[in-house]
């Protein structure tokens, strides 16, 4: 078992090639944040580093795309992306740069140390070079088809859709990102990490850590498949000219591989925080470190990372990769390149005051053990019916009512009063007496969701207290009880005060200043020791949060149906049907059929917007034989569609069918029922038949 004295935590190293998404937040940032914030506030020694990862080709395919040079890209992003951090409540101790010089000569000397230890193997080997562009391809300049998964899109170090690591030349038909040409092979000399002749000992690091804490499933099963599937060489530098340069003579024009780059990140943003005291968070064995990062970055922290560290010698190693999954939205996947997400910077000017909201629903909605998905509609619903009508109901009803009767100044409460209440107020107490105890456990398991819901419990004993005693109906005739029970529900709501502070910062601030809530106040509290003084006074109520309307939400909603709708246009400016060749022998045609109507410009078709819909709810219109009246699931919301195919299914026939939704057509009543859209069927011989998937797919996908 560890002996922990201090914690260093990190968070991955964001590219500065671009803004953050609610992706990224909820990946790495909030849980790491949480865990950080969690430690403090139990007074563990806790230094949380992080910092701008501006090396590598991403940043110079960026630059490219901008006209405009990788400084210009990293000075840009680095200082959007900081901003956010800090606007969202992130507490990095240090937000450092790779760019920095520190951060130059920390990686540096590492690549020197390991050099000198004999580590490196330094051969020449054939790589990608573009013709067009005189210049060998880091692995982000080339793509492929990925043989693993068959995705057409792969970089040449990782494919993005099933997670394997690659190396370019394991690609399938390879393209250059400069050129769009086939890359030519040419030899260059590199220096490599021989992870072959580590294979034993990362197995049995590994499987020890396990001894220590538990990793999630997904990390340890991800890294035991890769060491079984057996360790290769893999090259620590590249032909850059953007990057930390190789410290070596004759060794022009190479930088260092920027996955051994950015970790070291984490090292040298330490040593700008602690110039005289790093070697304290990295050297000693009584430091626990943990990386938060997403499944996308399990391989590089979990076996990269740690081998180089074990082959420096004197390392602290990792005691847990809590790496979480990914965060699709409204049932598609995130992508920077198709502009499809919700970007921080946008998200804090388009509700301005409303931190708190978006971490509470990437928290709730964290995908820690599997991928999850966040749709605007159900971020309007976790406000307006849990932060407003939940926790922000309970602490307002309570100042309100303390200034109702009691001029915000808790009186004295005779003994009698407070064991009249006591049976009523047994709940509460419960509540607060177990919830620390499972907040600690979830926490340390790295249990976020279930961390806050823990919280968000005791806000819901309060709301069912007050409801239950109602106090409101007590003042005239028991005022002593009425104090009483405003008593206990001040106490809870300094509880609140303190254990939301990890989750929801802002929030929490706000209802300590409300109950002028003290620091010796706050330690009583982490003591289970806090209990209300009579004379207390409370401040005049400010709400916590409002409700979010449907026109906020129908905005985003609209934002992302314009990105994908750009996407689409710029990947197919030209597209048109194409001629189709006649079959050496004319098809069979039936003796009946439909003429096929007249022709219609692609412009036409791209106006209809088709989804796929599952049926949650069927009932038929009263007196219309052939209508059926659905509920229709697209993932983003639920519609009501009047559908003519009473005749043909029984309600209970449909429910739980996928459908395509023609979602796009103007709404129209039908016997007095709004219809909002048309069902897609095939007529085939007078049966309707559905025209769906033939294999389950997301709802709200677009049929294109």
């Amino acid at each position: 078992m560890l002996n922990i004295k201090r914690y260093l935590v990190t968070a991955a190293l964001p590219y500065a090639n671009g803004p953050l998404h609610i992706g990224h937040l909820t990946g790495a940032y909030i849980p790491a944040d949480i865990y950080v914030r969690y430690l403090r506030l139990c007074g563990e020694d806790v230094k949380f580093v992080c910092g701008s990862d501006e090396h590598g080709a991403a940043i110079t395919i960026r630059a490219k795309q901008e006209g405009i040079t990788p400084r210009q890209i990293i000075d840009k992003y680095h200082e959007i992306n900081r901003r956010a951090f800090a606007q969202i409540g992130i507490s990095f101790d240090v937000y450092h740069r790779t760019s920095d010089a520190l951060h130059h000569k920390t990686s540096q000397e590492v690549f020197k140390q390991l050099f000198d230890r004999g580590v490196f193997t330094e051969k020449e080997t054939e790589q990608y070079y573009d013709e067009e562009f005189k210049q060998f391809l880091a692995d982000r300049y080339i793509t492929g088809t990925c043989p693993r998964c068959g995705n057409e899109n792969a970089y040449g170090d990782q494919c993005e859709k099933c997670g394997s690591s690659l190396s370019p030349t394991d690609l399938i038909n390879p393209k250059s990102t400069l050129s769009g040409q086939q890359p030519v092979l040419k030899p260059t000399r590199h220096w490599y990490l021989p992870m072959n002749r580590y294979e034993a000992w990362v197995k049995n690091w590994i499987e020890d850590a396990q001894n220590l804490e538990p990793w999630k499933k997904h990390v340890l099963g991800q890294c035991r498949s890769w060491v079984e599937q057996g360790l290769q060489e893999r090259a620590m530098t590249r032909d850059l000219d953007w990057g930390v340069p190789v410290p070596l003579p004759g060794a022009e024009g190479k930088a260092l591989y920027v996955w051994l780059d950015a970790p070291i990140g984490y090292i040298s943003a330490t040593k700008a925080l602690l110039p005289n005291n790093w070697q304290t968070y990295w050297q000693d064995e009584h430091t626990k470190l943990v990386h938060f990062i997403g499944k996308d970055n399990i391989v590089f922290h979990c076996i990269i990372f740690p081998i180089i560290l074990h082959a420096l010698g004197n390392y602290t190693l990792p005691v847990n990769i809590p790496a979480n999954q990914f965060m699709n939205l409204e049932g598609d996947k995130m992508s920077t390149s198709r502009n499809y997400a919700v970007w921080l910077h946008e998200y804090l000017t388009h509700f301005p005051g409303k931190e708190d909201v978006l971490r509470y629903v990437l928290t709730v909605n964290m995908p820690e053990q599997k991928d999850s998905d966040f749709s605007w509609a159900d971020f309007q619903a976790r406000n307006n019916n849990e932060l407003v009508a939940i926790l922000g109901n309970l602490v307002n009803r309570v100042l309100v009512l303390m200034h109702k009767y009691f001029n915000g100044k808790l009186p004295h409460i005779p003994p009698a009063a407070r064991q009249a209440i006591q049976p009523q107020a047994q709940e509460v107490f419960t509540a607060l007496q177990t919830m620390p105890k499972q907040l600690h456990t979830f926490i340390h398991n790295y249990e976020f969701r279930n961390a806050l819901n823990a919280v968000m419990d005791v806000a819901r004993a309060g709301n069912k207290f007050l409801t239950d005693t109602e106090p409101w109906k007590l003042y005239k005739q028991q005022p002593d009880e009425t104090a009483a029970i405003l008593g206990v529900c001040l106490e809870l709501v300094a509880w609140l005060g303190v254990y939301l502070e990890p989750f929801l910062p802002f929030t929490a601030a706000k209802i300590a200043g409300f109950i002028n809530l003290g620091q010796q106040d706050k330690a009583a509290v982490l003591q289970g020791t806090y209990a209300i003084a009579e004379g207390t006074t409370v401040n005049q109520p400010e709400l916590l949060f409002e409700k979010i309307d449907d026109t906020a939400i129908a905005a985003q909603v609209q934002r992302l149906a314009e990105a994908k709708a750009a996407y689409e246009a710029a990947k197919n400016p030209d597209a048109a049907a194409t001629d189709a060749t006649p079959a050496t022998e004319p098809l069979e045609t039936p003796a009946e059929y439909v003429a096929v109507k007249e022709l219609i410009q692609y412009d036409d078709f791209a106006k209809l917007d088709l989804r796929i819909a599952t049926v949650l709810d069927a009932q038929k219109v009263p007196k219309a034989d052939k209508l059926l009246q659905l509920t229709l699931d697209l993932g983003f919301e639920q519609r009501t569609v009047v559908s003519g195919i009473a005749m043909h299914y029984q309600p209970e026939e449909v429910v739980g069918r996928q459908v395509l939704l023609l979602a796009n057509l103007a709404p129209r009543k039908l016997r007095g029922i709004d219809s909002h859209g048309m069902i897609l069927m095939a007529d085939s011989r007078g049966k309707l038949i559905f025209v769906a998937p033939d294999a389950a797919a997301t709802n709200g996908s677009v049929v294109s």
